[in-house]
């Protein structure tokens, strides 16, 4: 619970009070907030008069409120059955649907299921999951691919447990995932041809890497050998192209961007990575340049507020620096954490950014 003593200003900053500001039902469940003037608490999408900020005092659950209490609002009912969690429990199972179908259901039987219209349910499971019903199963679809692959299944039977079709259409579909052949990626790359190249800029080396399907790795460090190093480890038996000289403007291209971010990214990326992951990236690409956000609000915003370490960790699994702009993620209190190519480049970056002071689009489609 907040302290009696908290300002207006404490509570305008915290990403909680924008919720209620919003009347934001999604949040309801993750929180709720009492009103000191009145001794009532209420669920964050509450349609009462809005309280004034310096009255509101937050809680964790409705059991914390009234022991702190507060008595529950005839409103919004709070101590009632939460329609968001019911929501959140309805997504989680049409997840579980796909998960286990042996062909993607349709969008109008999984909306039958939560008891919801196609319009409504296709909308909260954006909400709640960040990827639309048919994005999701494609990317779980494509994880349960590379994990059979990777496993040493044969290219068919990974294929057929991934939930594809046998038909050339499923094969098209997977190259396109993988970025090469099934079978290529099943043997860590051979017979794929990734295309790349070291180059300089101010916050040191830079490797820039294309895979059929796009970029695939842009790594920054000190040392060029451990930045190939770590490619090679990625793909162990591709072709791995250095010192083309068709390639050397697209290094160009990315370190223009890394020197000016208000310039945007529009080049094709080869994003590998488990549904989750993709989901926190998707967030990542839609924050401006020249602005942070804090783990819990980059989970809050994924309809997941307390999965701030996993968020933490798809940060961590980038690969695709400053193209996926995980240096925007910082603490609550506005601190750096963590950072796969070093605190030094991550304040670097933030400061560069904030000096130009121009919004920028950084989002590039995959």
């Amino acid at each position: 619970m907040q302290s009696p003593l908290s300002s207006q200003q404490d509570v305008i900053a915290d990403p909680r009070w924008i919720s209620v500001v919003e009347r934001d039902q999604t949040a309801d469940g993750a929180f709720f907030y009492g009103v000191i003037t009145t001794g009532i608490f209420c669920r964050p999408s509450c349609p009462s008069r809005q309280a004034k900020p310096h009255h509101v005092r937050f809680f964790a659950s409705a059991d914390e409120a009234a022991q702190a209490g507060f008595r529950p609002c005839l409103r919004c009912k709070p101590k009632a059955a939460d329609r968001g969690s019911l929501h959140a429990q309805s997504i989680a199972e049409a997840c579980r649907l796909i998960e286990n179908a042996s062909s993607p259901p349709s969008l109008k039987e999984m909306a039958a299921k939560a008891g919801l219209s196609s319009f409504h349910f296709h909308r909260l499971f954006k909400q709640h999951v960040g990827l639309t019903p048919r994005d999701y199963g494609a990317a779980y679809r494509a994880r349960r691919l590379r994990e059979s692959l990777q496993a040493g299944q044969s290219v068919t039977s990974a294929i057929y447990a991934a939930g594809f079709g046998a038909s050339s259409r499923a094969y098209e579909q997977t190259n396109d995932i993988l970025g090469m052949k099934p079978s290529a990626y099943r043997k860590g790359g051979v017979d794929a041809v990734i295309h790349f190249a070291v180059g300089t800029c101010t916050l040191g080396e830079i490797l820039v890497a294309q895979s059929q399907k796009g970029l695939c790795a842009i790594l920054l460090g000190d040392d060029p050998d451990a930045l190939l190093k770590d490619l090679q480890d990625r793909f162990p038996n591709a072709e791995l192209v250095g010192a083309d000289p068709g390639f050397e403007h697209l290094i160009a291209t990315v370190i223009t961007f890394v020197e000016a971010p208000q310039i945007g990214f529009a080049l094709p990326l080869d994003i590998r990575g488990t549904a989750f992951q993709q989901r926190v990236w998707e967030v990542l690409r839609t924050i401006p340049s020249g602005e942070t956000i804090s783990y819990a609000q980059l989970a809050a915003k994924l309809g997941q507020p307390s999965a701030t370490r996993a968020v933490a960790g798809a940060c961590a699994a980038n690969s695709l620096a400053v193209a996926i702009p995980c240096h925007r993620v910082v603490r609550t209190d506005g601190t750096l954490s963590g950072y796969r190519w070093g605190l030094e480049r991550k304040q670097a970056l933030i400061d560069r950014e904030a000096r130009r002071g121009l919004p920028a689009e950084s989002s590039a489609k995959p």
